[in-house]
């Protein structure tokens, strides 16, 4: 299943579950006693956290794709799969810090060119730094979004 796939399944089931525990908050408000509002008003705003984290994450997920596919209609995305890996299937240490290396080099030359920013990203993905290359991403959405007006 592709991965899009999933999220979409994901979040759906999120819906209904957020949907349920808002019927509960609800309920619990209903009732008039202050300790059962109070605690309907808590339950109502796990839902609403939630749908923004959700919100997030897919924002960032489709931000994500649509600057790799601009990236690979003009050619600039590059072909990871000939980097040597390890039986686990992630790519070889010496050859992820490598890639990696290249990657930041290119930043430092053009610090303000979202595209720069999206490599350096993938390169601390491939490295298995997952935090980094979120918050690398988040640079690169930024400038992109300067760029073309949307992030």
């Amino acid at each position: 299943m592709r991965t899009r796939t999933v999220a979409f399944l994901i979040t759906a089931a999120l819906a209904v579950y957020f949907v349920l525990l808002g019927g509960r908050a609800v309920v619990l408000m209903g009732t008039g006693d202050p300790v059962g509002i109070g605690l309907g008003i808590g339950v109502l705003l796990l839902p609403l956290i939630g749908a923004w984290i959700a919100w997030t994450n897919l924002k960032f997920g489709f931000t994500t794709e649509r600057m790799a596919r601009q990236l690979d209609a003009e050619g600039a995305l590059p072909d990871t799969s000939a980097l040597p890996r390890r039986p686990s299937g992630r790519v070889d240490r010496e050859a992820a810090d490598a890639w990696f290396e290249e990657r930041r080099a290119d930043v430092e030359s053009r610090p303000e060119d979202w595209r720069a920013w999206f490599l350096l990203a993938q390169a601390y993905d491939l490295a298995g730094d997952r935090g980094r290359a979120r918050d690398t991403m988040r640079k690169a959405i930024d400038l992109h979004g300067g760029a073309s007006g949307r992030a």
